[in-house]
């Protein structure tokens, strides 16, 4: 009896030291389709090996941010963390997350695309499955019945010409404001949407050599010129100030959509073959968009970064991308993901979209100022649009930028040149 109570000890012992080692993940609530896509994720790498067993919560959207930022400050991430990518230098900066450039494969962190990362000073500290991609939409029937040509990734539309097919457009008595720049959006939409327009004409919200510098990057000849051609849209009521409300592409209302590709579903369904969708217009330099949405880094008070860094792996390999696509419709971030769906293949009816990723994302600036450089440059267009001159508008940011850069003693970048802590 001695010897099988010793035998049955050791067994129960050897079942407790096999149990798997609990990973916490910490996300936000999101849509229906993006949290199934999660847990399905979830359960395949749980049920392929036993080493790890991936937890999540789900916080509420509304009290995301606010959540993460009060645990980090007292220690208190769970080891994996969703981030929104322009945030993620901040939490890097403040040494909340750790790089991954060690954690995980060198392979597998090459093949995403420019929307699929997150860096800080040359190094990942995020990685995500999916992107969206902003376009141009419009509809086959009506570009015809004003003789408008469609825009091509071979030729897409400059900016003097899109500006003229506008107001075309307006004098044909059909579209009393042709184009809808979502003017009801908030937030992140307006570096989002309109600082590619600064990158493709040649300039930039910051000087991104150094990370330090706002003064004669956001306030040139070049970005005052974007500004104004901004603030002209407005004026000549080719755009819609004030919108009631967002329906006026879907309503026929406007001729064109710039907009991002989460709209791909609903447009394809309602207009069918007449859809069209075309890159953004060419500022100078070609097409470009912002790239990168929400993504997943690893805490640095994680206890297990080995089995963080096993789950997102599995996370970002190409099945679990392009299932992750196909249960939400949105951009995969690696070529070998587009293969394996119907809508992003090479043949597929959404291709245009990866290729937008592919060819014109450019990252936010990786700086911890971000968030601020972003409230900054949205008071700026804000500004612009309500009749503003843009030179004076981009020279209050800019004032605003340098300041909040000299205080924080730029952010890691070394204090800018004759200035320090303020």
């Amino acid at each position: 009896m001695k010897r099988a109570s010793i035998i049955l000890l050791a067994v129960m012992a050897g079942a407790v030291m096999a149990a798997p080692v609990e990973i916490r993940v910490w996300r936000h609530d999101t849509g229906d389709l993006e949290m199934a896509a999660g847990r399905a994720a979830v359960e395949r790498f749980n049920g392929s090996q036993s080493r790890w067993k991936v937890v999540v919560e789900a916080i509420p959207q509304g009290s995301y941010t606010e959540s993460i930022t009060a645990a980090s400050m007292v220690g208190q991430l769970p080891c994996i963390i969703a981030l929104d990518q322009p945030t993620v230098p901040n939490f890097a900066w403040a040494g909340h997350i750790r790089s991954l450039d060690t954690l995980l494969p060198a392979d597998a962190l090459a093949r995403l695309l420019e929307g699929g990362r997150g860096t800080y000073k040359g190094k990942v500290y995020s990685v995500g499955q999916l992107d969206v991609v902003l376009a141009l939409f419009a509809r086959r029937s009506q570009l015809a019945s004003l003789g408008v040509r469609e825009a091509t990734m071979e030729k897409p539309y400059t900016a003097a010409e899109f500006h003229d097919i506008l107001a075309t457009a307006k004098r044909s008595g059909h579209y009393r404001f042709p184009l809808d720049l979502n003017g009801r959006f908030k937030g992140e939409w307006y570096s989002y949407a309109f600082s590619p327009w600064l990158q493709s004409a040649g300039t930039d919200l910051i000087d991104r050599a150094t990370y330090l510098h706002v003064d004669g990057v956001l306030n040139n000849d070049i970005a005052v010129g974007v500004g104004r051609y901004y603030g002209r849209l407005f004026k000549e009521k080719l755009v819609e100030r004030h919108p009631a409300d967002d329906r006026a592409f879907e309503q026929g209302r406007s001729l064109f959509h710039y907009t991002g590709s989460w709209k791909a579903r609903e447009y394809s369904e309602r207009f069918g073959g007449d859809l069209v969708v075309m890159p953004p217009p060419d500022f100078g330099r070609g097409p470009k968009i912002g790239a990168a949405s929400w993504q997943w880094g690893i805490t640095q008070s994680c206890r297990n970064p080995d089995g963080a860094a096993a789950f997102l792996t599995h996370l970002i390999s190409s099945p679990e991308i392009a299932a992750a696509s196909r249960m939400t419709g949105l951009v995969p971030v690696t070529a070998e993901g587009a293969m394996l769906t119907e809508h992003y293949r090479p043949d597929g009816d959404w291709r245009a979209y990866f290729e937008f990723a592919r060819r014109y994302a450019v990252a936010r600036p990786a700086t911890p100022a971000y968030p601020a450089l972003s409230s900054t440059f949205e008071k700026a267009m804000a500004d612009i649009r309500s009749g503003k001159d843009a030179a004076e508008a981009l020279d209050e940011a800019v004032e605003a930028m340098e300041h909040n850069i000299a205080r924080n003693n730029g952010y890691g970048f070394g204090a800018p040149k004759g200035k320090g802590a303020l």
